[in-house]
């Protein structure tokens, strides 16, 4: 038996972790804008013991990233938590409701980005603020950067506590139906000034 409303959920929150994190990381002096046309934003959770994956397909931010000088990274990223893809219709309607991401309450997911260390080879880290549903914690995901034509390419991933946000309350809360746990990936291609 599964739950497409609680496997959108836990896409949603995943996603928007994962670009939060992504984006300070691509965002500082030598790249200064993210291209969403060529970037995603995706989540896996584990409903009932069953992989189900999950995107966002709306989402904006501001970044300042220089790999030369990561330190001084900074990026926001605004996720619009309607613009959830959870693997279907029914899906998309369950997550968006009261029980998850209630997002006509809490529209958006927001990330704002508090530092960004060098982890070496064309790895780093970024660390910062997740809110989701009015509440809000430290989250913090290595990426590495990849140069791509003019520009470059961050991938990366992390791990995201849903019950942490409220997302997945109600008889959603039980965690040996989905877990608590939810991977963020997250792939986003960076251009210049």
């Amino acid at each position: 038996m599964t739950f497409p409303n609680f496997t959108a959920a836990c896409r949603s929150t995943v996603i928007a972790a994962g670009l939060a994190l992504a984006l300070p990381a691509l965002a500082a002096g030598s790249y200064s804008r993210v291209l969403p046309e060529k970037s995603s934003l995706a989540f896996v959770s584990q409903q009932m013991g069953v992989s189900v994956d999950g995107t966002f397909r709306k989402f904006a931010a501001t970044l300042d990233f220089d790999p030369a000088k990561p330190e001084a990274g900074k990026a926001t990223l605004d996720i619009e938590l309607a613009s959830i893809d959870a693997g279907g219709p029914d899906a998309n309607d369950e997550v968006k409701g009261k029980n998850w991401f209630d997002v006509k309450q809490f529209p958006t997911a927001r990330f704002v980005s508090t530092s960004v260390k060098p982890l070496g080879n064309n790895r780093y880290e970024v660390r910062g603020q997740m809110s989701i549903k009015g509440k809000t914690h430290e989250v913090a995901a290595p990426f590495t950067l990849k140069p791509e034509g003019a520009g470059a390419v961050l991938e990366g991933s992390f791990p995201l506590k849903r019950l942490d946000y409220g997302v997945g309350t109600g008889a959603w809360g039980d965690t040996s139906v989905v877990a608590d746990e939810v991977q963020i990936r997250f792939r986003l291609a960076v251009a210049g000034k």
